[in-house]
């Protein structure tokens, strides 16, 4: 597979806060061969990096062991990269690579922290315009993402219409409910009251708010499963004798079992503080928070009216980070925007992160989609027979793509 790795300077940027900073690096990755009509652009989650395919950067400037999304990009898979063109960017604010608090002011040496300007959804999407126009790609077949990453597709829909034929959220919403949002602060208040954060400015000492931030991993973590996938996964199983605990504990803790899930999660926050900035979360989670699609409209039907490709959109049963009912209003603004799109519910115990683990359900959709458009057989699938109504609603289930 043809992967260019880099980072491309786009020059001054100014955020939409009305703050600038003298140049914005941003790193990415492209996979295949662009032939005018075939760029397909992803866009990432809340931590997620660049490195979307393939093998690991040989620097490691991805600051991931693993590309996050190998199982749908590449050839013959479903973003087959010998077909399209696909480009992957880290977001402003981010810690891989593309300009954020943890890097370099270049007018005085130092770290930005958090002097680096508030970042939103609305900045990346005009981060990843201007990188295409510098790679010479004026339009796009497809926009894909989940998650956040889908309030990133959303939102190219809605300031770059004619920029764009297809855009597929998975796995998003028009914005967070309530209950994420209270999430999120919890989370982030982890980060800011432990000590060694020290106002943002924690860079080059001794001591990074490490506790702080992988108390916030375990926060985001549980957000991202579902109490199917945890008994399954868990249980309230023991964890094994030579598990260590992670953070200290009360007196009483010795007599009680160090369960299973707890070993789990501490595993996970002690593996994402070695290569994420405690900065960094901060900012992408308020980017996250912040995002409505009906900003500066009446609704989020007149936020797309401009859009006139296609939409898929996906979403999983057991995800209650964004649900399913969430899915379907975005779907029903879409409709009311006179936007052919189609809703593919995937039945999943998996949660939120479904759309990271399932390649087997996710897939066939998105590879239907991207190449025939809403007539993909796939994605015909989820209409309901039973009513002949038409519904795009429907649940999906991996034996409509069996064999």
């Amino acid at each position: 597979m043809n992967t260019d790795h880099n980072t491309v300077s786009i020059g001054e940027f100014t955020f939409e806060c009305g703050e600038s900073i003298p140049e914005l690096e941003i790193a990415y990755e492209a996979y295949g061969e662009f032939e005018g009509d075939n760029a397909v652009l992803v866009c990432h989650a809340l931590t997620g990096s660049a490195h979307v395919a393939g093998p690991r950067d040989g620097n490691g400037t991805a600051g991931q062991a693993r590309a996050w999304w190998d199982d749908i990009v590449g050839p013959g898979k479903a973003i087959d990269t010998n077909e399209y063109y696909v480009v992957c960017a880290n977001v402003p604010g981010s810690c891989y690579g593309t300009t954020g608090p943890a890097s370099e002011h270049p007018e005085t040496g130092e770290p930005y922290g958090t002097d680096f300007p508030a970042v939103t959804v609305t900045d990346w999407t005009e981060a990843q315009r201007r990188l295409l126009d510098e790679l010479g790609i004026p339009h796009l077949h497809a926009v894909v993402g989940g998650s956040v990453g889908g309030m990133n597709v959303l939102e190219w829909a809605k300031q770059h219409p004619d920029h764009v034929e297809q855009i597929i959220p998975i796995a998003a919403a028009a914005r967070l409910d309530p209950q994420c949002l209270a999430l999120d602060a919890i989370a982030r208040r982890a980060i800011t009251t432990d000590p060694d954060w020290n106002g943002g400015d924690y860079y080059g000492t001794d001591s990074e708010p490490t506790d702080g931030l992988a108390l916030a991993r375990q926060i985001g973590h549980v957000m991202y499963l579902s109490k199917a996938s945890m008994d399954q996964k868990f249980g309230r199983r023991a964890a094994g004798r030579d598990a260590v605990r992670s953070f200290p504990a009360d007196r009483a803790a010795s007599f009680f079992p160090y369960r299973d899930v707890e070993s789990y999660l501490d595993y996970q926050a002690e593996q994402f503080v070695k290569r994420f900035d405690a900065n960094s979360y901060l900012y992408l989670t308020r980017a996250m928070d912040n995002y409505d699609l009906s900003a500066g409209f009446e609704s989020d039907t007149n936020a797309l009216a401009a859009f006139d490709g296609e939409a898929l959109v996906m979403s999983f049963t057991a995800d209650w980070h964004f649900t399913t009912t969430q899915a379907e209003a975005l779907a029903d603004a879409m409709r009311e925007a006179a936007v052919d799109v189609a809703h593919h519910v995937v039945d999943s115990d998996h949660g939120h992160d479904a759309f990271l683990v399932e390649p087997e359900n996710v897939g066939p959709p998105l590879s239907d989609f991207l190449a025939e458009g809403l007539g993909g057989s796939a994605i015909s699938d989820t209409v309901d027979e039973e009513t002949d109504t038409g519904s795009d609603f429907a649940p999906v289930h991996t034996s409509l793509f069996s064999d």
